[in-house]
């Protein structure tokens, strides 16, 4: 009897050796499964990270690209801005100057027109007159030219009306009657806006 017990246990054990060692084998090839696994799936992280790099690597040089573009954009504008006022600020570098002239030169046209009077005895001597045209043809040349108003059309941009008289012509109507001072360009740029006399 007791040989038979410790048979039975003798077989006892060896199936419940024999079960933990094939659930040990059973638990060795799933661990070597899930590490294998694990091993794998760090190579498609690493793929898909791979990709996700080179994708936004693409995106920040898209967006460098367009920032260098606008930048460059930006800085052409900049410099065709820049020469553009230097050349204007050349073209009228001497407006001060000249717009300080201006009123020696309507005192010069009214003794002019004075002089040219037929009811006034005064005349002016040729070398004033020289002097009058010689400083008309320098500011000339400097890029002055006077703004011809009697008998146009009045135009509030580039006329100031001092006042309005009635007159008897109707084609006169709306247009200018005297010029009292005259106006200026400086390199087409209005320095001084004619002072004019408009029929009604």
């Amino acid at each position: 009897m007791a040989k038979e017990l410790i048979n039975k246990w003798k077989k006892k054990f060896k199936m419940t050796s024999q079960n933990n060692d094939e659930e040990k084998d059973i638990d060795q090839s799933e661990e070597t499964t899930q590490d294998s696994k694990k091993v794998e799936k760090p190579k498609k992280k690493k793929k898909t990270s791979a990709k996700e790099e080179l994708k936004e690597v693409k995106i920040e040089l898209g967006e460098s690209k367009d920032k260098y573009l606008r930048l460059f954009a930006e800085f052409e504008n900049y410099k065709k801005r820049n020469s553009r006022e230097r050349l204007d600020l050349l073209k009228t570098a001497a407006q001060g100057t000249i717009s300080a002239i201006l009123p020696v030169l309507d005192d010069f046209d009214r003794a002019k027109k004075s002089a040219e009077d037929e009811k006034n005895d005064e005349q002016l001597s040729e070398g004033i007159l020289m002097v009058y045209n010689k400083i008309y043809s320098v500011l000339g040349n400097k890029g002055l030219q006077p703004m011809e108003s009697t008998g146009e059309v009045f135009d509030a941009e580039l006329h100031e009306a001092i006042t309005e008289l009635p007159v008897s012509d109707e084609k006169m109507k709306g247009k200018i009657i005297d010029t009292v001072e005259r106006g200026y360009y400086l390199n087409e740029k209005i320095i001084r806006f004619a002072k004019v006399v408009v029929g009604k």
